[in-house]
């Protein structure tokens, strides 16, 4: 698969102070101002009013009744849904980016929801705390027990997490649906993409995170 893995970071994603998380400047940084786009497990809101400080029109969908709450009560575009079971009510083309940030593990069914993502908008942004990171696997390995990280801080019989992945399980999902991958970030432990150019198991190892931004290949 062709991907250009490293992109030199500008604008938004390369100032990481202030109150906005670092994948979310680099997500931010991935979609053109003045496009239309839908934040699915928008959460409380924070991507979607970063958005808005570049002239993108966001809206969200949110599972949580709380977190709809604090949207709305911050002037946001958001209702109620569940990305498993209400994506497939909106149309084709109906967005011009389609967001899905540290939400992919939480979906009963990550592959039809990726697949609806790229349905109903042009583009998609799809970020995830990698499983494959190299903390993960000493937290296994050494303390045999289920890992927690800052990302991923709750027990394994208290979490909404139930499809954990690696970003080689991504790529290899992407493969098999055909997705075509226009951009692709790893972050470190502090949220700084990995500068060089290596191969996917580098990245699985030392990436605490993907970013990907994705769109429709021809090869269905």
């Amino acid at each position: 698969m062709s991907v250009q893995q490293v992109l030199p970071l500008n604008g938004l994603a390369a100032e990481q102070s202030g109150p906005f998380r670092a994948d979310h400047l680099l997500v931010a940084e991935m979609v053109k101002p003045g496009s239309k786009v839908l934040d699915v497990g928008c959460g409380d809101g924070d991507l979607l009013q970063l958005l808005e400080t570049r002239g993108i029109d966001g809206r969200g969908i949110e599972l949580s009744r709380e977190g709809v709450n604090r949207c709305v009560a911050k002037g946001l575009a958001v209702v109620q849904g569940d990305a498993d079971t209400d994506l497939v009510n909106y149309p084709d083309d109906a967005f011009d980016y389609v967001i899905l940030s540290q939400t992919l593990q939480a979906t009963r069914q990550p592959k039809v929801v990726l697949e609806n993502l790229l349905r109903i908008g042009r583009r998609a942004i799809v970020s995830f705390p990698n499983f494959g990171f190299w903390r993960m696997r000493l937290q296994l390995l050494i303390g045999g027990h289920m890992p927690r990280t800052e990302n991923l801080p709750a027990s394994w019989y208290d979490t909404a997490n139930i499809h954990f992945c690696t970003i080689k399980d991504f790529v290899e999902l992407c493969d098999e649906i055909h997705v075509k991958m226009e951009r692709a970030e790893a972050l470190d432990l502090y949220g700084r993409p990995l500068r060089l150019r290596l191969p996917w198991w580098v990245w699985n190892l030392f990436g605490e995170q993907g970013v990907f931004l994705l769109s429709r290949g021809g090869g269905k």
